[in-house]
């Protein structure tokens, strides 16, 4: 009867003190959103928080020493793809130096380099646990195909190759350039990047996919936030996910002659839309042009670089 009676006294204990730590935890928790959400954004109209709450990362609302002191207790691994076909291997150069100096430093990070002109690729030193893959892939005509493409090829490294080689995989442009820090704080289960020309139009004005004929399709009066496929990652499995999801969809269209507004652009906009991404990077992670400037980007750390379409894509 008393050892029945200490075990009642003893769950009773952990009930109690399991309760008062959520307490403390979903106080503290609420305490740091609102925080993050008007005192350390100065009562600026930026959004740090969506409303699946989901964080929104802008300069101020993360601790850099803190966040990498945690990531690099995990001894993680972030592969990155990028894509330079044609007149593109022209900001590679630019590219991997910018990376080396600011992306994920002090981490390991292995970049696969897809091109139709490996020959081209120019020697860039790398940074201590940072290596470089340089794989060959068809010439294509249509800068269109060529992005689009993109899923299918990611899908299949996730698949077949780096389930031993990452943790986290990123797949970026390559007509780009760092000027700031991208580390740790980027990191999640799944991330999207908030278009920089698009972060503060209402809805009504996305971009998005308006025709019901196409897998990309967007009704009026639906959806969050305008997503660039210029950047976008997370875990592995969740960006397999992802890309494969997008080649299916884009797959579909192809066999019914109709391809998206803005080609896998839009077929991920579609899919965040109903898969939402765990964690959002704000326009500092892929700015419109170094040269433009917006009050609410106090940072630029990725931007475009400014190019003539016309000469640098096969077809425009």
């Amino acid at each position: 009867m008393r050892l029945r009676q200490s075990v009642h006294f003893f769950l009773l204990g952990m009930f109690v003190g399991l309760s008062l730590s959520g307490l403390i935890l979903l106080s503290y928790t609420s305490s740091w959103f609102r925080n993050q959400q008007t005192d350390e954004l100065g009562g600026t109209d930026i959004v740090s928080m969506t409303p699946w709450l989901a964080p929104v990362v802008w300069e101020g609302t993360f601790d850099s020493i803190l966040i990498d002191s945690i990531f690099k207790q995990q001894n993680i691994t972030i592969a990155t793809t990028v894509f330079a076909l044609g007149k593109y291997t022209r900001f590679l150069k630019d590219f991997l130096e910018s990376a080396e100096e600011h992306y994920f430093v002090g981490f390991r990070v292995h970049y696969y380099l897809f091109t139709d002109q490996p020959e081209a690729v120019p020697e860039v030193k790398m940074g201590e646990n940072h290596h470089l893959t340089v794989r060959r892939v068809p010439s294509l005509d249509r800068w269109q195909d060529i992005s689009m493409g993109r899923m299918e090829i990611i899908e299949k490294l996730i698949k077949n190759e780096l389930a031993n080689e990452a943790d986290y995989i990123f797949c970026l442009d390559v007509d780009a350039k760092f000027y700031g820090r991208w580390g740790a704080e980027s990191l999640d289960r799944l991330v999207g990047v908030i278009h920089p020309w698009f972060f503060d139009y209402p809805r009504d004005q996305f971009s998005y996919e308006r025709r019901p004929e196409s897998q990309a399709f967007i009704p009026a009066g639906e959806g969050d936030y305008y997503y660039t496929a210029a950047a976008f990652g997370g875990s592995l499995a969740d960006v397999h996910h992802l890309t494969k999801t997008c080649w299916e969809q884009l797959n579909i269209d192809i066999a019914n002659s109709i391809e998206a507004i803005w080609h896998e652009e839009s077929h991920l906009n579609k899919y965040f839309l109903y898969t939402k991404p765990s964690k959002l990077l704000s326009p500092e992670y892929l700015w419109r042009d170094i040269s433009i400037s917006a009050d609410q980007v106090k940072i630029i750390r990725f931007s475009h670089v400014a190019k003539n379409y016309a000469e640098v894509r096969p077809n425009f």
